[in-house]
């Protein structure tokens, strides 16, 4: 875990959860796996519950997947998702966009950093770089509110960070009706069982 994505993860935390420690928030790290640091460390409060979940057991995972397209979570449980330095990794990441945005709350909350650029690193595969309007499209497509979206265009001081140029999003849920509920239901459903890929 490189010091912009750390830096960034710590400054979204203040900036949309500082007032809300107290609240029993369920917290969901994807791509937990700790490679020299993990954003555990910014989700401690006595109230949060953070889970930690990964393809392999190591340190800082709790929960070992089967698929990256599918969560052992209820739909609309989980309060805030965090994934860093994970979706570049995804040969079909939309897929696993699709799978956070339906266990999220209503109101729940995503907070997603990729990077923009930077050396091949195949953990097992590196497939893909975002930038803003890659984000755009994702909180389309699941339909979702972004909240804000940047990128570091300009490399970042510390020589582990330099590389990536980090994109970083904030998401919200937004309150559905019991008819969009129904929809998006029907839509994971259909996804399931016709998307190449969805039931690896």
């Amino acid at each position: 875990m490189h010091t912009s994505s750390l830096a960034h993860v710590q400054g979204l935390v203040h900036q949309y959860l500082s007032e809300r420690t107290a609240e029993p928030l369920s917290i969901v790290d994807i791509g937990s796996y700790d490679v020299n640091g993990s954003y555990k460390q910014f989700f401690l409060h006595p109230a949060w519950r953070y889970t930690g979940v990964d393809l392999a057991a190591g340190p800082n995972v709790d929960v070992v997947l089967t698929s990256p397209y599918r969560l052992p979570l209820a739909s609309h449980s989980v309060d805030v998702i965090v994934s860093g330095q994970a979706f570049e990794h995804v040969e079909y990441f939309w897929l696993t966009w699709l799978e956070m945005a339906r266990v999220l709350k209503p109101g729940g909350l995503i907070f997603l950093l990729a990077p923009s650029r930077g050396p091949e690193h195949r953990y097992p595969q590196d497939c893909w770089r975002f930038y803003p309007d890659g984000f755009r499209a994702l909180a389309k497509y699941a339909g979702m509110e972004l909240l804000r979206v940047s990128t570091d265009w300009q490399p970042h001081p510390s020589e582990d960070s330099a590389p990536w140029g980090d994109t970083v999003g904030v998401f919200r849920q937004p309150m559905l009706s019991a008819a969009q509920k129904l929809h998006r239901r029907a839509m994971q459903r259909l996804r399931y069982w016709t998307v190449p890929g969805y039931r690896g």
